[in-house]
């Protein structure tokens, strides 16, 4: 049952409050003097104080009230605090209101607004404690990942790369062939990179090749090596990847553009570790981790008959999925500040163009444009004119974006993480101050 802690020196306020309450299932504590009321809370565990303004019979200043009020945000700056006051203290209300205070009502007040009120602010406050358990769980996570895991100095924060983060680190140790999936630009070459320093052959080499990099008719070469005169132009042997892989990881890159004939040979080799060098009938044993990453529907390949079935299958013992940029919005600021570099900022409304941004090519995009606002802007803060981004990015900017509205819990989570400050909090979610405004009092969030 939820508890409020009523501090007012006129007892029949304080049992009007408490009959009230008990009616609404909230359990009431009352306390007759700001002391008694201090005391109270070291004693009790609390979800809301209604306070009285004046405690003494020749004042009407507020003074008392505006103590107490002091000494409650001091010593619990998260716990919300409604102020009962009569007409003659309603300055001194609107002046605590902006230092903090939740609400303020009028004497005689109204009961369904009062219980509506605290109710909200009850049910605000055990979302927050919530959100920030889920966070600082979150938070502990990340850092026993970053302490027990070479990361290869990914920037992330959202929890949905941190999932990929995560399940690539476990599969590192599985001497077994992982295939990366996602579109192209969001970082699948990282994820293998991490998967190697975290594998069993982390000293050994980690070598990339990019199937769809490579014409059709050397990409056997590359993959296996060729003798001296295998084709034109081979003037001398060379090792293909394979070869310079052993010991180590081959990461394929793309490679749903490996050429039938390419996967019936690289089928043979997973399955036997063996090969042969084009132009040579000497067969070669290595053991090479093969992670390969495809921005391509692999099955809809398979039925059109371009991708081997029993290749797929061998590639995709573990499958990992990277999302686009887009649907992890919580990576979009640290990887913009990381690619901005130090001694740089972002506006306020920069970042709100950032996240309204929809990011066809994902982290890469994203490089590209920090970079080029890093080079062009005229000083150390980057303005979203700086960005260079399409029109309507920075239309939903500035403006009401009604087609992603955020939820109770992202709104929440976001007022938290800006410390209560409603525009920085809107910037992260890609809304416009107002709209926060409009968003929160639709869902009966209290504007802190």
């Amino acid at each position: 049952m939820p508890t409020v802690l009523i501090i007012d020196d006129n007892a029949a306020v304080s049992v009007a409050l408490d009959v009230l309450f008990s009616l609404h299932d909230i359990e009431a504590l009352r306390a007759a003097s700001p002391e008694a009321g201090l005391a109270m809370l070291e004693q009790h565990s609390v979800d809301l104080v209604i306070q009285d303004m004046n405690f003494t019979a020749d004042t009407t200043s507020g003074e008392e009230g505006t103590a107490l009020f002091k000494a409650i945000r001091e010593r619990y700056p998260d716990l919300p605090v409604i102020l009962l006051t009569a007409w003659t203290h309603l300055n001194a209300a609107v002046d605590l209101i902006k230092a903090g205070a939740a609400d303020y009502l009028a004497k005689p007040w109204d009961d369904h607004k009062l219980i509506a009120t605290v109710n909200n602010l009850i049910e605000l406050g055990q979302a927050k404690r919530a959100l920030q358990q889920r966070v600082q769980g979150e938070l502990r996570q990340r850092r026993e990942l970053e302490r027990g895991h070479d990361l290869r100095g990914m920037v992330f924060q959202d929890p949905a790369t941190e999932r990929v983060i995560h399940l690539a680190c476990q599969v590192a140790r599985a001497d077994v062939p992982v295939l990366i999936s996602g579109p192209n630009g969001t970082g699948k070459e990282r994820i293998a990179e991490i998967i190697q320093a975290n594998s069993s052959v982390r000293n050994g080499p980690f070598v990339v090749l990019n199937c769809g990099a490579i014409p059709s008719e050397l990409i056997e070469a590359e993959l296996f090596g060729a003798e001296a005169g295998a084709y034109t132009g081979a003037s001398k042997a060379r090792e293909g990847k394979f070869e310079a892989a052993d010991g180590g990881t081959l990461f394929l890159d793309e490679i749903g553009n490996l050429p039938l004939a390419g996967q019936m040979k690289l089928l043979r080799v997973l399955e036997t570790g063996r090969f042969e060098r084009l132009g040579s009938n000497r067969e070669r044993q290595v053991k090479v981790r093969v992670v390969s990453a495809t921005n391509a529907d692999l099955q809809a390949m398979i039925r059109a008959g371009t991708f081997r079935e029993d290749l797929f299958y061998r590639l995709n013992v573990i499958e990992l999925r990277l999302p686009p940029l887009v649907s992890r919005p919580m990576d979009i600021l640290p990887l913009a500040m990381h690619f901005l570099g130090e001694g740089k900022q972002l506006h306020a409304d920069a970042q709100a163009a950032l996240l309204s941004h929809q990011w066809p090519g994902n982290v890469r995009e994203l490089k590209n444009v920090m970079m080029r606002a890093g080079l062009l802007a005229s000083g150390d803060v980057i303005k979203a004119a700086d960005l260079g981004l399409p029109a309507a990015s920075m239309n939903n900017a500035v403006g009401d974006d009604s087609n992603r509205e955020p939820d109770r819990d992202a709104i929440s989570l976001a007022l938290s993480r800006a410390g209560g400050v409603v525009a920085q909090a809107a910037a992260e979610l890609g809304l416009s101050r107002q709209a926060l405004y409009r968003r929160m009092e639709r869902l009966g969030i209290v504007r802190p």
